[in-house]
């Protein structure tokens, strides 16, 4: 079976994905409050590591888990709403790079499976 991160393009897709989808939060209103002061190049390379093993890919992340990673975040007031948006701005990513919609659907349910750990539930 061949993995989302296969299906995608692998790793120019998901480097690709990664830099627009931080150009996008970091224009939203809604969320780019949470990355102030975060060094962004170091965040893109651990998205990048992340979404390149949730999606099947290699798993070289060594970042720490979902609910450690954003504690200071749920402390800073991150919600359902703030969640919703990042999905919203992933959605528009991957839209932008052609993902056709059925693969966009799983990259979806993948990074959904993350809201409770994320939002510290």
């Amino acid at each position: 079976m061949t993995s989302l991160y296969e299906k995608i393009g692998g790793k120019d897709a998901v480097n690709a994905a990664v830099d627009i989808f931080y150009n996008k939060v970091l224009e939203d209103d809604r969320i780019k409050h949470f990355f102030d002061g975060i060094d962004m190049k170091a965040q893109r390379r651990k998205q990048i590591l992340f979404l390149t093993f949730a999606f099947g890919g290699p798993n070289n992340y060594d970042g720490d888990d979902m609910r450690k990673a954003h504690l200071k975040l749920v402390e800073k007031g991150l919600t359902d709403s703030h969640f919703d948006a990042v999905m919203e701005n992933l959605g528009a990513t991957l839209v932008e790079l052609n993902v056709p919609s059925d693969l966009i659907d799983e990259a979806a349910k993948i990074a959904e499976s993350t809201r409770k750990d994320v939002l510290g539930r």
